[in-house]
């Protein structure tokens, strides 16, 4: 089990997407929540209930390995890359593509030995985009937006059948839990809807 000091911030469900300036927007990937623990020449991936799932996607381990630096932890969500650069939930909770599972990075909680979650966010956006500035195949640094624009960005990706937006408050720390600064807002239209109502059936 994962250690609990890098037990992951959780968003809570929202109905409407911020538009405030104090706002970034991120694409919603329809995949798994993990984090990416490397030191040294171990790398460990960690499920947001603790799972180790080391041994499950090479690819993501592979490429943590040869980040320049030998030390950190990335949040981020494994997502497997289906028809038109989307990601494929049925393709990846099969199991039978797990060597071709890669990894967005929206986040950075450590860099060598160093304790970044007290940062504003706008802070570990930028140390996430110096640590990969190098691209590495198997690790992508996850495209956000600012400020107002986004409901209109909402909006897009429901059209695109993306399957929604996490909005998260510039301006504040990295906490542990189910957190009012970071809200998700999910296309009603998309396929993870219906898995969510099949769950509490």
């Amino acid at each position: 089990m994962r250690k609990a000091e890098f037990a992951p911030c959780l968003p809570t469900r929202g109905t409407a997407v911020p538009a405030g300036p104090d706002w970034i927007h991120e694409i919603k990937h329809d995949g798994y929540r993990l984090t990416v623990h490397r030191e040294g020449k171990r790398v460990r991936l960690f499920t947001r209930n603790g799972h180790d799932w080391s041994d499950r996607y090479p690819l993501i381990v592979e490429a943590a390995l040869r980040v320049r630096i030998g030390s950190f932890v990335l949040d981020g969500e494994a997502v497997l890359l289906g028809v038109h650069g989307r990601s494929d939930f049925d393709g990846l909770h099969s199991r039978q593509h797990n060597d071709d599972v890669q990894f967005y990075a929206f986040d950075v909680l450590m860099t060598e030995g160093d304790d970044l979650r007290k940062l504003p966010l706008s802070m570990r956006k930028a140390s996430l985009a110096r640590l990969l500035a190098r691209r590495v195949n198997g690790i992508f640094l996850s495209d956000f937006e600012r400020g107002e624009i986004g409901p209109d960005l909402f909006r897009h990706a429901c059209m695109l059948g993306l399957e929604g937006l996490v909005s998260k408050r510039n301006d504040r720390p990295y906490r542990a839990g189910i957190s009012p600064n970071w809200v998700k807002v999910k296309n009603p239209a998309h396929p993870a809807m219906a898995r969510i109502k099949e769950t509490f059936r």
